[in-house]
């Protein structure tokens, strides 16, 4: 963490700028697995602390959060979980790939980060915003920048005046390898700025 904490105050003022005011950030963490993919599926466009809510439920109806018990939950179960039909689809179509042999969650940890992106994408409703989060929280993949992010996105144009993700992306070319230390940092000030604290544990 300190060597990527060095290289990018080094690197970018702002960073240096950030931990003066704030301190330094907690990395987050998640364990591997169809569980943390199933709670990235709930936090896509809702609030963390919403989509921990409705994981909560379902966890509190089931033995374990596992495809063959997600798997037997009806639509009926998953609406009244309040989970919206789009994410149940997505849950239920993840456990059938795994239960069917044809993806493996497990096989991630050993391939690099553009592997493991390439097998995830091919996966109904995960994108690219699921991808990186899980790469950064699962595997601790040290070079992700989560452009899709809107904390990420708005505190781009806060404080580097840049508006664009072309030109996003461009300017955080100058911080690999180690982007998601860079997002941390960057999520670290959205948070703080508005008084905001998060768990990204659950």
């Amino acid at each position: 963490m300190q060597k990527a904490v060095d290289f990018l105050v080094q690197r970018e003022l702002v960073f240096q700028r950030i931990i003066d005011q704030h301190g330094l950030p907690v990395i987050p963490s998640r364990p591997q697995g169809f569980a943390t993919l199933v709670l990235l599926i709930l936090e896509q466009q809702v609030s963390i602390d919403s989509a921990k809510a409705t994981y909560l439920k379902i966890q509190d109806c089931v033995e374990d959060i596992s495809p063959k018990h997600l798997i037997l939950l009806t639509d009926e179960q998953y609406r009244a979980l309040g989970v919206s039909r789009q994410k149940t689809s997505y849950i239920k179509g993840l456990a059938q790939k795994i239960l069917d042999q044809t993806f493996s969650v497990e096989l991630l940890a050993e391939m690099t980060a553009d592997q493991a992106r390439n097998s995830l994408i091919q996966i109904k409703g995960i994108g690219h915003w699921t991808i990186d989060v899980y790469l950064m929280f699962a595997l601790q993949a040290p070079d992700i920048i989560p452009l899709g992010d809107i904390a990420v996105v708005n505190t781009f144009k806060e404080l580097f005046d840049i508006h664009t993700k072309e030109l996003m992306c461009l300017r955080a070319q100058e911080w690999q390898p180690y982007r998601s230390m860079a997002t941390y940092l960057l999520w670290h000030h959205y948070l703080r700025s508005r008084g905001r604290q998060i768990s990204y544990t659950y």
